[in-house]
This record gives C-alpha cells, structure tokens and sequence, in this order.
C-alpha cells in the first residue's frame, strides 16, 4: 500500500465534513403578512384640480440633501460623516465584528506550536554498604524541542455554526453603521432645518420691529406738534418692547442650534458660526409635495435597523448550533515532531529526532446538565431575538405612519397660515388707515399688528416643520439605503 493513500484519505475526510449537515436549527427569515392598512395620506387639497404630489422613492430619498441644493448643509454632513464620535464609534463596531469573523475560520485550520523544555532533576537515595550508610545523588537531564500540532475535525458542525453567527454579527454590525449613518444625517439635517427656521423668525421680528418703530415715530411726532394721541404713542410703546423682547430668546436658540451642529459635525462650539450666519437673501426650505402609494413589507424589512435585528436573529439562531455541538464527539488530528535528549549538546541530531501523528477524540459523557442547560438558555435568546425581530418591524410602521400624517397634516396648517397671514397684513393697512382718518382708535391697530407677527412666525416655523418631517419621513423610510446595498 503506498504510504500517501492514508494522507489521501484524511484530506479526502476532512472535505467530506464541510458537506455534512451541521447540529442545531437552519435558520430562515421568519415570513410576516403585508399590513393592509391603508396610509394616513391627508389627500391631495380639495382646491387642486388634481393631486400634484411626487411619488417618494428610493432615489429620492438617498442623498435627500442635495434637493436643497445648500453647500453649507453638504460641507457640515461631510465633515460629520468623518469626524463626529458616534459615528466614528459605530465604525469601530463593525471593524470588531469583522476581526471575531476571521478568527472564526482558524477554527477551521490545524493549529501549530513550538515548545521547549529543559530540566535537571536530582534524585537523592540512601545507600547501605560495609563501611555505613550514605545517600548518593543521580543526576538526569532532559532537553526537549519541537512542534505540536493540533486540528479539530469539524464533523457535527460546532465551527461552522460559530462561523455562522460570527458573519451575522459581522452583518448587524453593518446594518447598525448604516443606520448611525442615516440618523446622523437625519440629525444634522434637523437641526441646519431648524437654525435657518430660527434665524428666519428673527428676521420677522427684527422687520416688524422696524416697522413698528416707524409706526411709533409717526405717533411721537404727532404728538410733539399737539395734534397726536398720548395714550396711542404709549400703547405703541409696549408693542414695539414686546416686539423687542422676542429677539434675545430666538437669539439665544440660535447659538444652540449652531453649538450643537459643531458637535455633531465633529467640531468645538464656535469654530463653524461664521459658515452657520444667517443667509444674506431669504430661501424657501419648502420642496414640492411628496406622497407615498403603498408601505409593502420589503420597505420596511429593508429598513437598516430592522435588517441588523434580522441579522442578530439569524446569530442567534447560529449559536443554538455551536452549544448543540457539545453533546458530540470531537474528533482530532494530533501530532508532533522534535528532539528529545539528555545530553543537550546532542539534541540537534539524527538519533534525538522523534515524532507522533495520528487521531485522537474527546467526548463530555456526563457534564451535569450543563450542556443542557445551555442548549435551553440559547434557544430562549433567539425566542427574544425573534421577537425583538418583530418588534422592530412593528415600530417601523408606527415611526412611518407617524411621520407621513404629521408631513402631510403639516401642509394643510401651511396654507391656512398663509391664508391668514395675507388677511393680517390686509388688516394691518386698514387699520392704520382708519386710525389716520379718526374713525378708529389705536387698539384695532395693535391687535392687527400683534396678530400679524405671531401669524408670519407660525408661517415661518411651519415651513421650516414640513422639511423637518420630510426629513423624518425619509428617515422612517430607510433613506434608501437597503435599496442601495442591493444594486
């Protein structure tokens, strides 16, 4: 018989046991019925004689910035996507994950080592004879160098299922990357949408404050030549300080907007507010109204949260196979080859050389239940991993529902705001008028203005919340990054 067939054999072995059934459960994504219930679209206007909406999609929602086309909010989400620490943290993540997914294959490969060993061991005996008694020393010296080798045969499947859940883990991991990604980018987004929106109100007061300070001129100057109304000069007095009296809060929320943005950008507080002034002309943050037709299950399962709770349930699942594993046989390739000597200047030689190769196995006949015990604790945690599974998705439909009614709501409050605010500054011109030509006293204008400047902030601070929930919206919706991992 040729020496090789035996090597043969072994290696023709070892690839059978990849081709093996594994212990534990195969996993398989749990299946879930599409929702049948229709979306809480607030419809298109009555007045428009058809529904102008742009149908949301993935497109659409990946890079959903760039529809702004603002250079500042581009350059902060660049700067974030490299420095801010969370974000960073989620990448250290995923680089530990891969790390333990490579350390599992080793499994897979026969282990080596060195060793060495050198003793002097010194026996003392009692010796008897003629002359007395006496003890007498004998010396022995052992010298030992050479490699071990140790292979685990992965018949019943343990490394394989560790393998297993080390590339769902490593999976989740990157789901919960794309995930920081999109809510650090929904974030930013947020808060740019709510420093413009703030910096806006400011304006408002500071142009109705101006106006009202001329208003207030002409008052005092009339009342200077003797022909003005003391009590309309002093009423127009309050109006103009609790006009003035707006500014330092809004102020004041806007230094946290722009802190808060250098945070999340990666940066110390103050570095970025020359690039965060208000903008030198007024824009519209408004984009064109955008709708959904149907919410399929396959959007929300493509949702990266929901994906890397998938994933971690797939693990878990994964992790039933390797405790199974335990109640197994495990069956080994063990061998070594080195020198052995009792005279070191001789252990590098022909005569010292030894070696051993052949099959050994182990076997835990009675452990006590433990075993047991933890077959039963990793079936429990892919229960809970199930149903965090099924809670994710129940969560997404809510956070979508929430953010598409609170979207398309927030439109209908947009026109009647402005609405209403046109109808204000009309009564703002007829009032001053008629408080000109005696017919009215000075009150009727200064409901008409106090009614015009909290109307034109609710319009501004309504602009600025129906891209916040666009943003939100997106958000809910996966920004379309499973979409995108797809192609």
């Amino acid at each position: 018989m040729s020496k090789k067939l035996p090597f043969v054999a072994l290696a023709a072995a070892i690839a059978g046991c990849n081709q093996l059934p594994s212990v534990g459960p195969d996993y398989s994504e749990p299946e879930f019925n599409d929702v049948a219930a229709a979306l809480p679209d607030a419809g298109k206007p009555p007045e428009m004689a058809e529904d102008e909406r742009i149908v949301i999609s993935s497109d659409s929602m990946q890079q959903w910035w760039t529809q702004f086309d603002d250079p500042v909010l581009e350059t902060l989400l660049e700067s974030a996507v490299k420095n801010n620490l969370d974000y960073r943290t989620a990448q250290k993540r995923l680089e530990e994950a891969n790390w333990v997914l490579l350390g599992t294959y080793s499994e897979f490969l026969p282990h080596i080592g060195a060793n060495g060993d050198w003793s002097h061991t010194i026996n003392r005996q009692r010796n008897a004879s003629l002359s007395g008694t006496g003890i007498d020393k004998r010396h022995s010296k052992v010298a030992d160098l050479g490699l071990g080798l140790d292979w685990e045969i992965d018949v019943f499947g343990g490394s394989r299922r560790a393998t297993e859940a080390a590339l769902a883990s490593a999976e989740s991991a990157g789901w919960n990357l794309a995930s920081a990604w999109l809510a650090l980018t929904t974030q930013i987004g947020r808060q740019y949408v709510a420093l413009r929106t703030c910096q806006e109100r400011i304006a408002v007061a500071e142009a109705n404050l101006k106006l009202q300070t001329e208003t207030y001129d002409i008052l005092k100057s009339r009342l200077d030549s003797g022909i003005g109304d003391e009590l309309a000069v002093n009423q127009c007095v309050y109006v103009v300080e609790q006009t003035r009296a707006r500014i330092p809060q809004l102020m004041a929320q806007e230094e946290k907007l722009k802190n808060a943005l250098e945070i999340l950008a990666g940066e110390m507080p103050g570095v970025l507010h020359e690039d965060l002034k208000p903008l030198e002309t007024s824009r519209d943050w408004l984009l064109a109204p955008q709708k959904l037709e149907s919410l399929p299950l396959d959007m929300i399962r493509a949702r990266p949260d929901v994906k890397s709770a998938e994933r971690k349930l797939a693990a878990q699942c994964a992790r039933i196979g390797v405790a199974k594993a335990n109640w197994y046989p495990k069956l080994f390739i063990t061998g070594s080859i080195g020198y052995q000597s009792t005279t070191p200047s001789r252990l590098i030689s022909h005569g010292a050389l030894m070696s051993s190769f052949g099959p050994s196995a182990s076997w835990a006949i009675f452990s006590a239940g433990a075993i047991y015990a933890t077959v039963k604790a990793e079936e429990v945690r892919t229960e809970q991993a199930a149903l965090a599974y099924e809670l994710a998705i129940a969560q997404a439909y809510e956070e979508v529902r929430n953010a598409y009614s609170a979207y398309s709501q927030e439109y209908h409050r947009y026109r009647a705001l402005a609405d209403a605010v046109k109808a204000a500054q009309d009564a703002v011109t007829i009032s001053q008028d008629l408080y000109k030509n005696g017919l009215r006293d000075f009150n009727n204008v200064i409901d008409a203005q106090r009614s015009a400047l909290s109307l034109e902030e609710e319009l501004v601070v309504s602009r600025g919340e129906i891209t916040l929930e666009l943003i939100e919206l997106y958000k809910s919706l996966g920004g379309g990054l499973a979409s995108e991992s797809e192609k």
